[in-house]
């Protein structure tokens, strides 16, 4: 059973790049997308429907802004989008699915820059990571199946992108963020491709500028984490950089189909 994320920067966009046939080719179950930019009624058909494959979407009170989608060969049993908190259910940034036993989380985890990169949004940011980590506690300590899935917007450690000294004050790698990161490790979730590829290199994220992802100059932003219960079924994790059509690439995961 393969579970893949990818921060897509704009469905539609990555559409004309070649989408569908990635998506029929994928070999996937599950398909979380983040950073849709828009609702579901202003995507093609063709894309809000393809066929054999179940489609949920959560969109962003602000036009053209943030919104997650999901893709599943199976129906999931039930899909919660809120966190009861309307600053971050308004932004369109998550996904619960329950499919059986396995609990796919879909989430755009926040930015910290403002507007002018000025760093005003950490705090927004580091609450959205701790609201969603306490809305996660209760399975994770009652050894459920849970997935974590998407764009965190953190590299955790210098071994996740390339140049950790020139970026140790950008959001995205400043401490407080990174802290933030190391809660959730400390608190049991597994980070699966880390668990599985102890090397650099392997990133998620490069900037647009020419040339930088032919350098492979980027970050590892993307993450699949997993409880404990969830790593037992866990044969396989991977970055895919060869995907192309937006600044992000797929990860994903390779689970035992027991695992729901």
């Amino acid at each position: 059973m393969r579970v893949v994320s990818w921060n897509v920067n704009g469905l539609r966009s990555v559409h004309r790049k070649g989408f569908l046939p990635w998506l029929a080719g994928s070999r996937a179950q599950v398909v979380a997308v983040q950073e849709v930019r828009a609702r579901a009624d202003q995507l093609p058909d063709e894309v809000r429907a393809p066929p054999r494959w179940k489609t949920h979407f959560v969109a962003a009170d602000r036009p053209g802004y943030s919104g997650v989608g999901l893709f599943c060969r199976l129906e999931p049993d039930d899909v919660v989008t809120r966190l009861g908190a309307p600053e971050f259910d308004t932004e369109g940034r998550l996904q619960i699915a329950r499919i059986g036993k396995l609990t796919v989380v879909n989430g755009y985890f926040p930015n910290g820059n403002g507007k002018d990169r000025d760093l005003s949004r950490i705090p927004y940011k580091l609450a959205f990571y701790r609201r969603l980590f306490e809305r996660l506690e209760k399975p994770l300590r009652d050894g459920g199946r849970v997935l974590v899935v998407g764009d965190f917007n953190t590299a955790h450690q210098d071994i996740d992108l390339a140049r950790p000294r020139e970026n140790r004050e950008t959001s995205g790698f400043r401490p407080e963020e990174r802290e933030e990161f190391d809660r959730w490790i400390r608190a049991g979730w597994v980070d699966t491709f880390r668990h599985f590829h102890k090397a650099g290199g392997h990133y998620s994220w490069w900037s647009q500028r020419i040339g930088v992802r032919e350098k492979n100059i980027g970050w590892r932003i993307d993450y699949v984490l997993a409880t404990p219960a969830a790593m037992t079924y866990v044969r396989k994790a991977a970055i895919h950089p060869d995907v192309t059509g937006s600044d992000h690439c797929p990860v994903s995961v390779d689970l035992d189909p027991a695992v729901r």
